[in-house]
């Protein structure tokens, strides 16, 4: 009869058999990511993270020194981009999606659940939302984004998004200012401004 102490290590030395097939799996992602996208070598993307890239050109997701990211950042036309600085952190489940442009400072931290977007993603109009929905359905890389909203958005250094946040097409966050969890942001923050409900009100001064 093994002991509870043997039983352990065997359980150990499995599992670590079946965990290799995974992280040649994960390195073979990185390599690829980082290949697609200009990311420092000093970032880390942890393996629930996703770097989407459709627009085909490296410079389009740009993530900085010391960042850690387990988030997705999408990038499609007409024209997207999305820059991280440097030691910032994208939290699990959190998406940044860019057709215009999305810059996200220095010493940013993003929390889990967060939606960040600079375009309305489909048309008002039904015909052409009907259009570009059946496009993406069934070729992702040229559907129209012809007659959306879209505007940048600018995250400036210092930033903390509460959980579940939304920061929506067109808004500029001051260095600083604390976005609380589960509100909605549509207009320009203040800097050190505390925000929180939706739509977005300030509520309180952070200190700097």
């Amino acid at each position: 009869m093994l002991n509870d102490a043997s039983k352990l290590r065997i359980l150990r030395m499995v599992y670590r058999v079946l965990q290799t097939p995974q992280n040649v799996v994960e390195q073979l992602r990185q390599r690829v990511t980082r290949l697609e996208c200009q990311i420092d070598e000093t970032a880390q993307l942890f393996p629930e993270s996703a770097m989407l890239n459709f627009m085909g050109r490296k410079e389009s997701i740009t993530i900085g020194a010391h960042s850690r990211i387990r988030g997705e950042c999408r990038t499609y036309n007409p024209s997207g981009r999305i820059r991280i600085g440097s030691y910032c952190y994208l939290g699990s489940h959190s998406r940044i999606w860019s057709a215009a442009q999305v810059t996200v400072g220095d010493r940013v931290a993003i929390s889990d659940f967060v939606n960040i977007h600079d375009n309305d993603s489909h048309p008002l109009s039904c015909a052409k939302r009907h259009a570009q929905i059946e496009a993406i359905f069934y070729s992702f890389s040229s559907f129209s984004m012809d007659q959306v909203s879209m505007a940048p958005v600018v995250i400036e250094d210092d930033v903390w998004i509460g959980v579940n946040a939304m920061i929506l097409k067109g808004v500029t966050i001051g260095r600083g200012a604390v976005i609380g969890a589960g509100s909605v942001i549509t207009k320009d923050v203040p800097p050190f401004a505390i925000m929180a409900g939706n739509p977005g009100r300030q509520v309180g001064t952070a200190s700097e």
